[in-house]
């Protein structure tokens, strides 16, 4: 018989079948026992009553990898109504030793650091899989999104032969002799690109050789990177920013309400439009409200973000808040100051629940400008050399963002540390699995 997954036992009742996967669990009850057995789609319950199948049972432990043909029968006390009765079981890998910690419990109980050193078999949880699942869709909806309204899904280089955005936090190769980098971002390449299809982004991992050990920071993770050209400046950006966050949470709400239960997730507040305010403003508001002057600081503390975020769920019903304007000498070489204040930039951050989510901005888009930037920075030409050849032949005013993919999941989940929303964390400390 074809093989059918656990939830499509609904639509056999009556029929013979044959699932697989693995021994979630097994319940022994004298002469018949409770079977739970896992594959991707979910739980199916088979009653064991056969002696001859109760014996092939003595030998398996949980996770041992099972198939099972039997027939599906209506049964409201099971776990999902359905089960398998009269199972023909057939051990396809069996498991001979006894698991690092079990994972057939509605909640995973286990340290982080027991659990990431055996992530290969963790991931296995129901609870996980539900996380990684919401991790894949929130890629599928952002994808989606931008694929509907003109953008060109590109791949750049990881690879890259200058250090360019900050030499100190990138992570240095050998390539055949030749000093080379891991990529901090594709900022150029995508703007780079806005020269070709005006307008692009890019789904990959990048790299920051940042010697921290902090709950919202790693050495490596997943980039959700914008870039468009012809915009008016950053509320541009801005606007479809809001837009795509709408679209990616509504994508969830649509497809995965049985993950977003599993892991009881509790969706944010997001208004149609997310409400701003100016850095300036936002220093007068701490100060006003919690009684700290940070009016001579160049950016905010991870508490401000907190003070702001519930400034805004309060005033605007949100959980997300821009903070535009930040200071010029906080932002990138490429950033677009404002015309009206040029020590301000005409870029933004993104707080979803008191986190920084994302930063972007309007960019530099005339060669001339870029090379005024360069020199009052100290940095020399020649390393951008490649980048600012797009600039020497015509740019549209363009700008863009970058939205970190682990810690979107991690603010959405309500969860801690970053390492719980990434599926094989790299930082200071941890290179394996």
């Amino acid at each position: 018989m074809e093989r059918i997954y656990a939830r499509h036992l609904p639509s056999h009742v009556g029929e013979e079948i044959r699932i697989a996967g693995w021994m979630h669990n097994l319940r022994r009850l004298g002469k018949f026992a409770f079977l739970l057995l896992r594959d991707a789609s979910g739980i199916a319950q088979v009653i064991v009553d056969s002696p001859d199948q109760l014996k092939i049972l003595n030998d398996v432990q949980d996770e041992s990898v099972l198939a099972i043909d039997g027939k599906v029968v209506a049964e409201k006390n099971a776990p999902s109504g359905f089960e398998i009765h009269n199972p023909r079981i057939t051990v396809l890998s069996p498991v001979n030793e006894v698991v690092p910690f079990p994972i057939n419990k509605s909640v995973l109980n286990v340290n982080l650091d027991t659990f990431l050193d055996n992530a290969s078999f963790g991931l296995r949880h129901p609870q996980k899989q539900a996380t990684f699942r919401l991790s894949a869709a929130l890629m599928k909806g952002f994808r989606a999104y931008l694929s509907n309204n003109g953008f060109i899904e590109i791949t750049s280089p990881k690879i890259v032969e200058s250090a360019t955005e900050s030499g100190a936090n990138v992570f240095k190769l050998d390539y055949f002799g030749r000093n080379a980098y891991l990529a901090q971002s594709p900022q150029f390449y995508k703007q780079i690109m806005v020269g070709v299809f005006e307008r692009v982004f890019e789904v990959a991992p990048v790299f920051r050789a940042e010697p921290h050990s902090t709950t919202r920071h790693l050495n490596e993770y997943v980039s959700l990177d914008v870039e468009l050209g012809f915009v008016k400046d950053h509320t541009t950006v801005m606007a479809l920013l809001g837009e795509l966050i709408g679209a990616m949470l509504t994508h969830l709400s649509e497809h995965c309400s049985r993950e977003l239960s599993l892991v009881e997730a509790k969706m944010p507040q997001a208004p149609d439009t997310f409400p701003s305010i100016y850095f300036p403003d936002a220093q007068t508001l701490i100060l006003e409200r919690h009684g700290e002057d940070c009016s001579n600081e160049p950016d905010l503390t991870p508490q401000h973000e907190r003070w702001l975020a519930d400034w805004a769920l309060e005033t605007y019903k949100s959980d997300f808040l821009f903070v535009t304007g930040y200071p010029m000498s906080k932002r990138p070489f490429y950033t677009h100051p404002n015309p009206a204040d040029p020590r301000y930039a005409n870029g933004f951050d993104l707080l979803f629940r008191g986190l920084e989510l994302v930063t972007g901005g309007q960019r530099l888009h005339r060669y001339e400008d870029y090379e005024r930037a360069l020199r009052e920075r100290n940095l020399p030409l020649e390393p951008f050399a490649g980048y600012l050849q797009a600039f020497k032949f015509g740019m549209p005013p363009h700008g863009g963002f970058a939205i970190g993919l682990e810690r979107f999941l991690m603010q959405l989940l309500g969860t801690h540390n970053l390492r719980e929303t990434t599926l094989f964390p790299r930082d200071m400390n941890r290179l394996s699995p």
